[in-house]
């Protein structure tokens, strides 16, 4: 549905301060970036995960379920589910098939490979940051298909981060660098208008009765 008359009609049934806050939060979304959790075991870590993504303008959000599949927990995550897109993938085969036929390069977040630290990481390509199980790490099969490794430099006797965490701090400083940068990572024309769709449809509890009768009025 693209129709820009039916939008802004269905958007006139928002509040001003609705309104204005999905433009100006569509204005920050971009899907140059995008993120993977692989087998997550623990509900509440994917869900924060998801919560970050929506809180650094991360618009899409892909969750490989090959061995463990759960519901999203709405508290974690705090609405974010519902701003955010969520790709689901029975095996990471397939999620990674779909991100590389959409552009992406693969990044294996990891402090045991050395590669490339945060601070140095080339943020011109499109990439999809994957994270794996909270004691095993990323599948073999994700290593073995990843394009660069990424690590965040660390200390002290921990060697590792709460995914989570890990997903926080690579989100925060990307996205940083990349809307100081010239790149255009902004969502498009068309992607705004499909977002404006869906965020209306999933406010207005009427949706769609006031479809119907706008298409009523038309004819």
């Amino acid at each position: 549905m693209s129709d820009k008359k039916l939008l802004q009609y269905l958007e006139s049934f928002l509040t001003d301060h609705r309104r204005q806050r999905f433009q100006k939060v569509l204005t920050e979304r971009t899907k140059h970036f995008t993120v993977a959790t692989e087998d997550v075991y623990q509900l509440h870590n994917t869900s924060a995960v998801i919560r970050s993504c929506d809180v650094f303008g991360i618009q899409e959000v892909n969750i490989v379920e090959e061995v463990n599949s759960k519901r999203i927990d709405r508290e974690i995550a705090m609405g974010a589910q519902k701003w955010v897109d969520l790709n689901r993938y029975h095996t990471t085969k397939s999620c990674i098939s779909d991100l590389r036929s959409r552009g992406y390069q693969i990044v294996a977040t990891s402090p045991h490979v050395e590669d490339c630290e945060l601070i140095d990481f080339d943020i011109t390509k499109k990439s999809c940051f994957f994270f794996g199980r909270e004691t095993e790490g990323l599948s073999q099969q994700a290593l073995d298909e990843a394009d660069t490794f990424l690590k965040i430099p660390m200390f002290g006797f921990t060697e590792s981060l709460n995914i989570s965490v890990s997903a926080a701090i690579i989100l925060q400083h990307v996205t940083s660098k990349l809307r100081k940068s010239q790149i255009e990572w902004k969502l498009s024309e068309s992607e705004l208008i499909e977002k404006r769709f869906d965020w209306v449809k999933k406010t207005l509890k009427n949706y769609d009765d006031i479809v119907a009768r706008y298409k009523s009025d038309q004819n």
